[in-house]
């Protein structure tokens, strides 16, 4: 065989091949933690969607028997603390003594390590909502 006859393989090493691997890895390590972020505040929308339905509720609820109720189960829940559709909420009321209400969403379980800024919001017969910064 004549040497000019000789071709090059071209291709890749297992070096380059290990190189790249390496770079994907540390980038999937910095991007999956900030995608878990974004999924948790996510599903903290559909919190937000449940307590102004529920605060809905609460005041049809009200015109019908001039109080507001505790048990969810009396505003057209399947169980009493309500459980959002994915889980990762339970919505229950509390209604003081001076005739008010307050709904209260709980996170649970993956939703607290996916979102813990906001473990618990709040929304009031007044409207306020709490925390601020989870709102």
């Amino acid at each position: 065989m004549v040497a000019s006859e000789m071709r090059k393989v071209a291709g890749i090493t297992l070096i380059e091949l290990m190189i790249v691997v390496v770079v994907l890895a540390i980038l999937a390590s910095i991007a999956y933690p900030s995608y878990q972020r974004y999924v948790g505040r996510g599903y903290r929308a559909e919190a937000h969607a449940q307590l102004s339905k529920l605060a809905n509720l609460q005041e049809q609820y009200y015109l019908d028997h001039r109080t507001y109720s505790e048990d969810m189960t009396a505003l057209g829940g399947a169980a009493d603390p309500y459980v959002t559709e994915s889980g990762r909420y339970h919505i229950d009321a509390t209604v003081s003594s001076a005739g008010r209400y307050r709904l209260t969403a709980a996170a649970q379980g993956v939703q607290l390590t996916a979102d813990g800024d906001c473990p618990t919001l709040t929304l009031n017969s007044e409207g306020e909502r709490a925390p601020e910064e989870c709102w």
